[in-house]
């Protein structure tokens, strides 16, 4: 009887692989001019910190105007809401009065007209009667005229002017703040803590909207990929620590396998033995870091062993 049993690798044994990163590319939603960049390439950054600027000009000036456009229609609805002044106030008054005024000579008129054709009097005729009440109704509808308008001017303009007006400063404010937003996307900050990798524009160049102006890589994203025979797959499992060793770094790193894959595969074409190792050459521009993962640049050959 044969038996078959898998068994850990020998402590010595290590797998070939190396060190890859997913990068982030950086851009703002807004196009325009780079005004300034305030990181190089090799930077190490933290969360939040500026990463470039682009130039705000165009939208600074809009923001300008718009603003004074605001106050103007802003003025405009307040003083539709409080109705007439004072002094257009006390024109209709006068105006009033005078109709008053003139509406009572007009009736004591009717009162004597009325009062000799009833007397018997030839100078007076029935049709002088009748236009002296009509100067009478006359008055009266002037005198309500005035008064109706009076009360108008009090209570300012009509509900769908003040609601035109109100319409015309809420829209003058959403272009307001859209302008702002554009103006605060111009300044754009690192997502993430990381490395700021590549800078693809410089000062004075345009850059179109939503066009990466960086590409930044978080120690996070960074990853050690490494092949073991299929043999050796049934020996390790998601969440497993294995120790990680770097040329020109003294001890090993550690790591903890986040992904087994599904499937198995021929070796790969690119595979980094010993003797080619020592035929790479590898351009560091680097800011020493505390965190391990700082410590590794992708496309690093790497050895992997199983703890």
């Amino acid at each position: 009887m044969v038996f078959v049993c898998a068994c850990r690798p020998a402590a010595n044994e290590h797998y070939q692989g190396y060190v890859e990163g997913e990068f982030v590319f950086v851009s703002s939603p807004v196009g325009g001019t780079v005004e300034r960049l305030a990181v190089r390439e090799g930077d190490a950054v933290d969360s939040g910190q500026l990463l470039f600027e682009l130039e705000g000009e165009p939208q600074s000036l809009q923001i300008v105007g718009i603003e004074q456009r605001i106050a103007q229609a802003q003025a405009r609805y307040e003083d539709l809401k409080k109705g007439a002044r004072p002094t257009e106030l006390a024109a209709v008054d006068a105006r009033a009065e005078a109709a008053r005024s003139a509406l009572g000579g007009a009736r004591q008129n009717l009162v004597r007209r009325k009062a000799a054709a009833r007397g018997g009097s030839a100078a007076v005729s029935e049709e002088e009667v009748d236009r002296a009440r009509t100067e009478v109704q006359m008055r009266a509808a002037e005198v309500a005229s005035l008064v109706a308008e009076r009360e108008t001017l009090v209570l300012g303009a009509r509900e769908d002017v003040l609601r035109a007006a109100a319409s015309e400063v809420a829209a003058l404010e959403a272009t307001l703040a859209e302008l702002r937003w554009q103006l605060d996307e111009k300044l754009v900050r690192a997502p993430a803590a990381g490395m700021v990798h590549e800078t693809l524009y410089r000062p004075g160049e345009f850059v179109p909207v939503g066009r990466p102006l960086l590409s930044m890589l978080p120690p996070e994203n960074l990853k050690v990929r490494f092949f073991v025979p299929q043999a050796v797959l049934p020996l390790i499992s998601q969440g497993d620590s294995v120790r990680v060793r770097i040329d020109g770094i003294d001890g090993d790193l550690r790591a903890r396998v986040s992904l087994v894959s599904s499937r198995v595969e021929f070796t790969p074409p690119v595979i980094y033995s010993k003797q080619s190792r020592e035929k790479l050459v590898v351009l560091i521009e680097a800011t020493p870091m505390p965190e391990d993962a700082l410590r590794l640049r992708p496309g690093q050959p790497v050895e992997v062993r199983l703890d």
